[in-house]
């Protein structure tokens, strides 16, 4: 979850500061942690949904290294934080090379800070929503070959963009772009016929200017014509959970009634370009 627009006034909230408060980090300002006080003590449990999106993440990345992918974008990559993609990458491969893209500028210059003298990762201020640039870009091209399969991530972002503005499109875009044997990775907020979503929903709209809620039907869709792999779209708590079979479905028996209202409301799938 972090920002496609640039926020160059730290006295304005930002949608990467706000999430780094909200799994506990310390790379934020006053305005964020206003705003992500509001969730904590107007919402206690919503930011279970931080640490499952975080999660899911950490175990999509292990499977995609686990199923050959060796170089990653990161598209809406946040502030750094514990277990970055190019860590759990490279503890199943080691030369694993990560692209990280973010608008935040406190984003991009931490994330520079962490990496410096790390040859095999480079991070790039871009818009996600202008895809030909973050591909064209020279810091990109001399680490990703765009001849061999990659990882495309985009990890609590799109829901970040209003309906207006198209948020299918990056996907399409870069699933135009990549070789087959690509895996995309979305993990997004989920509609729920509940109290909780609309209010959260309603927060973001009134503090931000946006944040879309989309419905299972809205989010798998968004992966257009990609092959979505099992388990589908889930709870980002059910998604290949640490008790997964090889099929990457969980226990018999985990199904959303085992989880917090909070955990319904962030979901994710992986999916392939044939």
């Amino acid at each position: 979850m972090t920002d496609h627009i640039a926020n160059d006034d730290q006295s304005k909230p930002s949608i990467a500061r706000i999430y780094d408060y909200l799994l506990g980090g310390t790379d934020n300002e006053p305005a964020d942690r206003e705003i992500g006080d509001l969730f904590i003590k107007e919402l206690p449990g919503s930011p279970a949904i931080a640490r499952a999106n975080r999660q899911a993440l950490i175990r999509a990345v292990g499977a995609m290294a686990d199923a050959g992918i060796a170089q990653f974008v990161d598209l809406g990559s946040g502030l750094p934080t514990a277990d970055n993609v190019h860590q759990v990458a490279r503890r199943h491969n080691a030369e694993a090379r990560v692209v990280y893209v973010d608008h935040d500028p406190v984003a991009v210059a931490r994330s520079r800070a962490l990496l410096d003298g790390d040859e095999r990762t480079t991070v790039v201020q871009a818009d996600l929503r202008e895809p030909a640039g973050i591909h064209d870009d020279p810091a990109v091209r001399e680490l990703i070959d765009f001849e061999r399969p990659l990882g495309v991530i985009f990890s609590g972002v799109l829901h970040h963009l209003n309906d207006s503005e198209r948020p299918a499109d990056p996907v399409r875009w870069w699933a135009d772009r990549v070789p087959g044997g690509s895996l995309f990775y979305i993990s997004h907020f989920r509609s729920g016929e509940n109290g909780e979503a609309r209010v959260l929903e309603q927060k973001l709209q009134a503090s931000l200017g946006r944040g879309r809620w989309r419905t299972d039907e809205e989010i798998t869709a968004l992966f257009g014509g990609l092959d979505v792999l099992e388990p589908g779209l889930v709870p980002c708590s059910l998604w290949r959970p640490d008790n997964a079979g090889p099929d990457g479905a969980g226990r018999p028996g985990a199904d959303e009634r085992e989880l917090t209202v909070w955990e319904q409301l962030i979901s994710c799938a992986l999916a392939r370009k044939a």
